[in-house]
Protein backbone atom coordinates (compact mmCIF):
# COMPACT_ATOMS: atom_id res chain seq x y z
CA UNK A 1 0.00 0.00 0.00
CA UNK A 2 2.85 2.34 0.88
CA UNK A 3 4.53 1.57 -2.45
CA UNK A 4 1.33 2.35 -4.35
CA UNK A 5 0.85 5.61 -2.48
CA UNK A 6 4.46 6.63 -3.14
CA UNK A 7 4.07 5.72 -6.81
CA UNK A 8 0.85 7.71 -7.10
CA UNK A 9 2.34 10.75 -5.39
CA UNK A 10 5.43 10.63 -7.58
CA UNK A 11 3.43 10.29 -10.74
CA UNK A 12 1.10 13.12 -9.75
CA UNK A 13 4.01 15.36 -8.89
CA UNK A 14 5.64 14.57 -12.23
CA UNK A 15 2.51 15.42 -14.22
CA UNK A 16 2.03 18.60 -12.21
CA UNK A 17 5.60 19.74 -12.86
CA UNK A 18 5.28 18.92 -16.58
CA UNK A 19 2.07 20.87 -17.11
CA UNK A 20 3.28 23.77 -14.99
CA UNK A 21 6.34 24.05 -17.20
CA UNK A 22 4.22 23.86 -20.37
CA UNK A 23 1.96 26.61 -19.12
CA UNK A 24 4.97 28.80 -18.39
CA UNK A 25 6.24 28.36 -21.95
CA UNK A 26 4.86 31.41 -23.84
CA UNK A 27 5.12 29.53 -27.11
CA UNK A 28 2.72 26.89 -25.83
CA UNK A 29 0.14 29.11 -24.17
CA UNK A 30 -3.14 29.35 -26.04
CA UNK A 31 -4.18 32.99 -25.93
CA UNK A 32 -7.68 34.24 -26.51
CA UNK A 33 -8.11 35.54 -30.03
CA UNK A 34 -7.82 39.33 -30.39
CA UNK A 35 -11.13 39.11 -32.22
CA UNK A 36 -12.86 37.75 -29.12
CA UNK A 37 -16.27 39.41 -28.78
CA UNK A 38 -15.52 40.20 -25.13
CA UNK A 39 -12.60 42.42 -26.11
CA UNK A 40 -13.24 46.14 -25.67
CA UNK A 41 -13.91 47.79 -29.03
CA UNK A 42 -11.64 50.69 -29.85
CA UNK A 43 -13.49 53.98 -30.34
CA UNK A 44 -11.92 54.42 -33.77
CA UNK A 45 -13.53 51.12 -34.84
CA UNK A 46 -17.06 52.27 -34.05
CA UNK A 47 -19.16 53.36 -37.02
CA UNK A 48 -20.44 56.94 -37.06
CA UNK A 49 -23.86 56.63 -38.71
CA UNK A 50 -24.14 60.40 -39.09
CA UNK A 51 -20.77 60.88 -40.80
CA UNK A 52 -22.38 62.88 -43.62
CA UNK A 53 -24.76 64.77 -41.29
CA UNK A 54 -27.71 63.33 -43.22
CA UNK A 55 -29.00 60.86 -40.68
CA UNK A 56 -32.79 61.43 -40.60
CA UNK A 57 -32.74 61.71 -36.81
CA UNK A 58 -30.35 64.64 -37.05
CA UNK A 59 -32.52 66.39 -39.65
CA UNK A 60 -35.96 65.86 -38.10
CA UNK A 61 -37.21 68.47 -35.67
CA UNK A 62 -37.06 66.96 -32.14
CA UNK A 63 -40.27 66.04 -30.38
CA UNK A 64 -41.63 68.65 -27.99
CA UNK A 65 -43.82 66.23 -26.06
CA UNK A 66 -45.19 62.69 -26.08
CA UNK A 67 -48.58 63.49 -27.56
CA UNK A 68 -49.73 61.36 -30.52
CA UNK A 69 -49.89 64.41 -32.81
CA UNK A 70 -46.29 65.29 -32.04
CA UNK A 71 -45.22 61.67 -32.54
CA UNK A 72 -46.93 61.62 -35.93
CA UNK A 73 -45.27 64.89 -36.91
CA UNK A 74 -41.85 63.56 -35.89
CA UNK A 75 -42.35 60.30 -37.82
CA UNK A 76 -43.37 62.28 -40.88
CA UNK A 77 -40.18 64.36 -40.57
CA UNK A 78 -38.11 61.18 -40.38
CA UNK A 79 -39.79 59.77 -43.47
CA UNK A 80 -39.30 63.03 -45.38
CA UNK A 81 -35.55 63.01 -44.64
CA UNK A 82 -34.87 59.29 -45.17
CA UNK A 83 -32.89 58.12 -48.21
CA UNK A 84 -34.43 55.25 -50.14
CA UNK A 85 -31.78 54.24 -52.66
CA UNK A 86 -28.04 53.64 -52.78
CA UNK A 87 -25.37 55.77 -54.39
CA UNK A 88 -22.53 54.05 -56.24
CA UNK A 89 -19.34 56.07 -56.64
CA UNK A 90 -16.80 54.64 -59.08
CA UNK A 91 -13.33 56.20 -58.86
CA UNK A 92 -10.86 55.89 -61.73
CA UNK A 93 -7.20 56.78 -61.42
CA UNK A 94 -5.75 58.47 -64.52
CA UNK A 95 -3.48 56.51 -66.88
CA UNK A 96 0.31 56.58 -66.87
CA UNK A 97 1.69 60.02 -67.73
CA UNK A 98 5.00 61.81 -68.30
CA UNK A 99 6.21 64.26 -65.66
CA UNK A 100 7.71 66.51 -68.33
CA UNK A 101 8.08 70.26 -67.79
CA UNK A 102 7.25 72.43 -64.82
CA UNK A 103 3.49 72.84 -65.27
CA UNK A 104 0.50 70.52 -65.46
CA UNK A 105 -0.15 71.53 -69.08
CA UNK A 106 2.80 69.37 -70.21
CA UNK A 107 1.88 66.29 -68.16
CA UNK A 108 0.24 64.22 -70.89
CA UNK A 109 -0.57 60.53 -70.90
CA UNK A 110 1.99 58.15 -72.34
CA UNK A 111 0.98 55.80 -75.15
CA UNK A 112 0.67 53.09 -72.53
CA UNK A 113 -1.42 55.40 -70.35
CA UNK A 114 -3.83 55.99 -73.22
CA UNK A 115 -4.08 52.25 -73.78
CA UNK A 116 -4.75 51.70 -70.07
CA UNK A 117 -7.58 54.23 -70.18
CA UNK A 118 -9.07 52.49 -73.21
CA UNK A 119 -9.06 49.13 -71.38
CA UNK A 120 -10.79 50.80 -68.43
CA UNK A 121 -13.41 52.36 -70.69
CA UNK A 122 -14.13 48.99 -72.27
CA UNK A 123 -14.44 47.39 -68.84
CA UNK A 124 -16.90 50.05 -67.71
CA UNK A 125 -18.88 49.51 -70.90
CA UNK A 126 -19.00 45.76 -70.21
CA UNK A 127 -20.46 46.46 -66.77
CA UNK A 128 -23.47 48.00 -68.50
CA UNK A 129 -23.80 50.91 -66.07
CA UNK A 130 -26.15 53.77 -66.86
CA UNK A 131 -24.23 56.77 -65.57
CA UNK A 132 -25.94 59.65 -63.81
CA UNK A 133 -22.86 61.86 -63.50
CA UNK A 134 -19.30 61.90 -64.81
CA UNK A 135 -16.81 64.21 -63.10
CA UNK A 136 -13.09 64.59 -63.77
CA UNK A 137 -10.24 66.43 -62.13
CA UNK A 138 -9.24 69.41 -64.25
CA UNK A 139 -5.61 68.25 -64.43
CA UNK A 140 -4.48 67.28 -67.94
CA UNK A 141 -3.82 63.59 -67.25
CA UNK A 142 -7.27 63.13 -65.71
CA UNK A 143 -8.98 65.04 -68.52
CA UNK A 144 -7.25 62.93 -71.17
CA UNK A 145 -8.15 59.73 -69.32
CA UNK A 146 -11.78 60.81 -69.07
CA UNK A 147 -11.94 61.63 -72.80
CA UNK A 148 -10.72 58.16 -73.73
CA UNK A 149 -13.13 56.47 -71.32
CA UNK A 150 -16.04 58.53 -72.66
CA UNK A 151 -15.38 57.13 -76.13
CA UNK A 152 -16.22 53.69 -74.73
CA UNK A 153 -19.17 54.31 -72.39
CA UNK A 154 -22.70 55.59 -72.96
CA UNK A 155 -22.68 59.15 -71.64
CA UNK A 156 -23.18 62.58 -73.19
CA UNK A 157 -19.74 64.23 -73.27
CA UNK A 158 -21.30 67.69 -72.99
CA UNK A 159 -22.56 66.80 -69.49
CA UNK A 160 -19.14 65.93 -68.06
CA UNK A 161 -18.10 68.20 -65.18
CA UNK A 162 -14.54 69.30 -64.37
CA UNK A 163 -13.63 69.85 -60.73
CA UNK A 164 -10.56 71.61 -59.39
CA UNK A 165 -11.20 70.15 -55.92
CA UNK A 166 -10.20 66.73 -57.31
CA UNK A 167 -6.69 67.83 -58.31
CA UNK A 168 -3.81 65.71 -57.03
CA UNK A 169 -2.18 66.77 -53.78
CA UNK A 170 -1.02 65.88 -50.29
CA UNK A 171 -4.18 65.07 -48.30
CA UNK A 172 -2.77 64.42 -44.82
CA UNK A 173 0.65 63.47 -43.35
CA UNK A 174 0.82 59.67 -43.72
CA UNK A 175 1.47 57.15 -40.99
CA UNK A 176 3.98 55.67 -40.98
CA UNK A 177 6.01 58.50 -42.53
CA UNK A 178 8.00 57.69 -45.67
CA UNK A 179 11.44 58.96 -46.52
CA UNK A 180 11.01 59.38 -50.27
CA UNK A 181 8.03 61.77 -50.11
CA UNK A 182 7.99 64.69 -47.68
CA UNK A 183 5.82 67.63 -48.73
CA UNK A 184 6.04 70.83 -46.72
CA UNK A 185 3.53 71.28 -43.91
CA UNK A 186 2.02 74.17 -45.87
CA UNK A 187 1.20 71.81 -48.76
CA UNK A 188 -0.70 69.44 -46.47
CA UNK A 189 -2.52 72.45 -45.02
CA UNK A 190 -3.50 73.73 -48.45
CA UNK A 191 -4.22 70.46 -50.26
CA UNK A 192 -5.77 68.71 -47.29
CA UNK A 193 -8.58 71.25 -46.92
CA UNK A 194 -9.34 71.10 -50.64
CA UNK A 195 -9.35 67.29 -50.85
CA UNK A 196 -11.50 67.02 -47.73
CA UNK A 197 -13.92 69.50 -49.34
CA UNK A 198 -14.04 67.25 -52.41
CA UNK A 199 -14.87 64.28 -50.21
CA UNK A 200 -17.72 66.13 -48.55
CA UNK A 201 -19.01 67.31 -51.93
CA UNK A 202 -19.23 63.85 -53.50
CA UNK A 203 -19.58 61.41 -50.61
CA UNK A 204 -22.96 61.39 -48.87
CA UNK A 205 -26.08 59.27 -48.85
CA UNK A 206 -28.74 59.87 -51.49
CA UNK A 207 -31.18 62.73 -51.20
CA UNK A 208 -34.62 61.60 -50.01
CA UNK A 209 -36.19 62.40 -53.40
CA UNK A 210 -33.78 60.18 -55.34
CA UNK A 211 -35.96 57.66 -57.16
CA UNK A 212 -33.43 54.98 -58.10
CA UNK A 213 -29.89 53.82 -57.42
CA UNK A 214 -27.40 56.29 -58.87
CA UNK A 215 -23.98 55.84 -60.46
CA UNK A 216 -21.32 58.56 -60.37
CA UNK A 217 -18.03 58.20 -62.23
CA UNK A 218 -15.09 60.24 -60.94
CA UNK A 219 -11.76 60.35 -62.78
CA UNK A 220 -9.02 61.52 -60.48
CA UNK A 221 -5.70 60.78 -58.84
CA UNK A 222 -4.02 58.17 -56.68
CA UNK A 223 -3.55 60.17 -53.48
CA UNK A 224 -7.07 61.59 -53.61
CA UNK A 225 -8.70 58.22 -54.27
CA UNK A 226 -6.82 56.52 -51.45
CA UNK A 227 -7.78 59.29 -49.05
CA UNK A 228 -11.42 59.01 -50.16
CA UNK A 229 -11.39 55.26 -49.49
CA UNK A 230 -10.07 55.71 -45.95
CA UNK A 231 -12.54 58.49 -45.18
CA UNK A 232 -15.53 56.68 -46.66
CA UNK A 233 -14.82 53.46 -44.76
CA UNK A 234 -13.98 55.43 -41.61
CA UNK A 235 -10.47 54.03 -41.46
CA UNK A 236 -7.77 56.34 -40.04
CA UNK A 237 -7.16 58.78 -42.89
CA UNK A 238 -3.45 58.85 -42.05
CA UNK A 239 -3.19 55.30 -43.42
CA UNK A 240 -3.94 56.31 -47.03
CA UNK A 241 -0.35 55.79 -48.22
CA UNK A 242 -0.43 52.13 -47.12
CA UNK A 243 -2.71 51.49 -50.09
CA UNK A 244 -1.38 51.13 -53.63
CA UNK A 245 -3.53 51.41 -56.75
CA UNK A 246 -2.51 51.08 -60.39
CA UNK A 247 -2.99 53.56 -63.18
CA UNK A 248 -6.48 53.44 -64.74
CA UNK A 249 -7.72 51.26 -61.89
CA UNK A 250 -11.35 51.02 -60.78
CA UNK A 251 -12.39 51.61 -57.17
CA UNK A 252 -16.09 51.16 -56.41
CA UNK A 253 -17.75 52.40 -53.21
CA UNK A 254 -21.43 52.11 -52.35
CA UNK A 255 -23.28 54.33 -49.89
CA UNK A 256 -26.48 52.66 -48.70
CA UNK A 257 -29.63 54.57 -47.66
CA UNK A 258 -28.70 53.94 -44.02
CA UNK A 259 -25.37 55.68 -44.53
CA UNK A 260 -23.35 52.47 -44.33
CA UNK A 261 -20.49 52.33 -46.84
CA UNK A 262 -19.03 49.25 -48.51
CA UNK A 263 -16.28 48.75 -51.07
CA UNK A 264 -16.76 46.49 -54.09
CA UNK A 265 -13.49 47.08 -55.95
CA UNK A 266 -10.24 48.58 -54.71
CA UNK A 267 -7.79 49.48 -57.46
CA UNK A 268 -9.10 46.76 -59.79
CA UNK A 269 -6.99 46.34 -62.95
CA UNK A 270 -7.62 42.65 -63.64
CA UNK A 271 -8.99 43.60 -67.07
CA UNK A 272 -5.67 45.18 -68.17
CA UNK A 273 -2.97 42.82 -69.54
CA UNK A 274 -0.15 42.42 -67.02
CA UNK A 275 2.46 43.89 -69.37
CA UNK A 276 0.58 47.19 -69.37
CA UNK A 277 0.19 47.54 -65.60
CA UNK A 278 1.94 50.51 -63.95
CA UNK A 279 1.50 52.60 -60.84
CA UNK A 280 4.32 55.16 -60.99
CA UNK A 281 5.70 57.75 -63.38
CA UNK A 282 8.24 56.19 -65.78
CA UNK A 283 11.62 56.66 -64.11
CA UNK A 284 13.33 57.84 -67.29
CA UNK A 285 10.86 60.71 -67.65
CA UNK A 286 10.41 61.78 -64.05
CA UNK A 287 10.92 65.49 -63.41
CA UNK A 288 12.27 66.03 -66.91
CA UNK A 289 12.26 69.69 -67.93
Amino acid sequence: MRKFAAFACGTGAGFAAYYFQKLRDPLQVVHNSWTNSERHISECALWDSNWDFRDPKSLARPMKNDKPQEQNRYNADLEKNTSKYARHIILIRHGEYLDVGETDETHHLTDRGRLQAKYTGKRLHELGIKWDKVIASNMVRAQETAEIILDEIDFDKTKVKSCSYLREGAPIPPQPPVGHWKPEASQFFRDGARIEAAFRRYFHRALPDQEKESYTLIVGHGNVIRYFVCRALQFPAEGWLRININHASITWLTISPSGNVSIKYLGDTGFIPAKHLTNRIPREAKNVV
